[in-house]
């Protein structure tokens, strides 16, 4: 360790397409990764975010500063194989101090092969996405604090970003699997879903298994189906609805293959509901256009207003593309809409019990104010309308 009088050895950087560079200590794998920088402002669940496969090609930038207080175990994960680029943190990683706690933090991300960056301004790096909107980097960790920063910034500088990249494929299953674990109690761990009134198939863009988890806990059977599925797949299995996950990506190169068979699925009438990147591929079905924001909506206290009831509920977010409301068709009804900007987050096609948000009401992590969307797609199948 370098004394009072010797600069600090960094082992880690941060280095984005414009040149901009970052100094911290590197935490995690050795190595490097590159990806698009975006953040988080949520202050707990890292563990789930850190695995929910809608953040493929993203480097995580946590806003709040203590990560790892509750350590890591085997049940909070959203996926199994984590999907995000890397990590950045403004404090080292805090030391578990939970009786749930299986494995320190630093060594949960080593074992995924997961990157860090910890010790930066991480009010600086939010202030610059937040103006300039998020950009590409590459973050990298040495221990002998040896980088080419010059070759990182090119690598930074090389890579496509997020729009026009189709990632669903990358983290959708590949097989069809079935789905019965239902919601998480104290002392008992997740129930099973024994007795389902409903079938449902879900179309897997890169579910998160607490969505499959609601959905089960509300009376589903659930078939998962990898997102290359065509509408006689997913018609084979008799479903009594149709659920559209969330996922990473752009959701026009995914919809490339995914709207002609959500279409064909519109049209048979089945009740369908869709979440975040299924939101957005619904809407282009049904004739809409999604553009990539500049900096998306990442957090756990987004406030959303259900239009129908007037309802007002905070939300958790994860999305970089949205839905352009001017090019829904007539037939389209806007149903929620994100009170931070105004943006687009819930739509319904009239007269057919489809409908979708763009948010996460599973709430892992976040608030639960959303839960009663996945009731709303049960009333659907036991032939309840949808409010107006």
């Amino acid at each position: 360790m370098p004394d009072s009088n010797t600069p600090e050895l960094h082992t880690g950087v941060l280095v984005l397409a414009d040149g901009t560079v970052f100094r911290g200590r590197g935490i995690g794998a050795v190595g490097d990764s590159v990806g698009e920088v975006c953040f988080n402002t949520s202050m707990t669940g890292y563990q789930e975010i850190l695995t929910d496969p809608s953040y493929a090609g993203q480097i995580i930038t946590f806003t709040f500063p203590h990560v790892g207080n509750v350590g890591t175990n085997a049940e909070d994960i959203e996926t199994v194989t984590p999907a995000a680029r890397g990590l950045i943190l403004r404090a080292d990683i805090t030391d578990p101090s939970n009786w749930r706690s299986a494995k320190h933090l630093d060594a949960w991300l080593k074992s995924y092969g997961l990157i860090g960056l910890a010790g930066i301004d991480t009010r600086r790096l939010t202030r610059r996405i937040r103006d300039l909107g998020a950009p590409n980097g590459v973050v990298a960790h040495d221990p002998r604090g040896d980088f080419d920063l010059d070759a990182l910034r090119a690598k930074a500088a090389a890579w496509p970003g997020l729009e026009g990249m189709d990632l669903a494929k990358d983290v959708s299953c590949r097989q069809t699997y079935s789905w019965n674990e239902a919601a998480w109690t104290m002392g008992k761990g997740y129930a099973t879903q024994e007795t389902p009134r409903f079938h449902v198939v879900a179309l897997d863009f890169g579910a998160k298994r607490n969505i499959l988890r609601c959905l089960a806990d509300a009376g589903c059977k659930v078939t998962v189906l990898p997102a290359t599925a065509t509408a006689e797949d997913v018609l084979r299995h008799k479903p009594d609805g149709v659920f559209l996950s969330n996922g990473p990506g752009d959701p026009a190169a995914t919809g490339a293959y995914a709207v002609p068979t959500i279409k064909a699925l519109v049209d048979t009438g089945v009740p369908m509901f869709g979440i975040c990147l299924g939101h957005q591929m619904l809407s282009l079905a049904l004739g809409g256009r999604t553009v990539k924001m500049e900096r998306g909506h990442r957090g756990a206290n987004h406030p959303v207003k259900d239009l129908a009831t007037g309802r007002v509920e905070i939300t958790s977010q994860n999305h970089g593309f949205v839905v352009v409301p001017e090019s829904l068709p007539a037939d389209v009804q806007v149903t929620h809409v994100s009170l931070f900007d105004g943006t687009n987050e819930g739509i319904r096609l009239k007269g057919k019990p489809v409908f979708s948000v763009q948010y996460h009401p599973e709430a892992s992590p976040g608030p639960q104010d959303s839960h009663y969307l996945f009731h709303r797609f049960v009333d659907l199948m036991d032939g309840k309308p949808l409010p107006e």
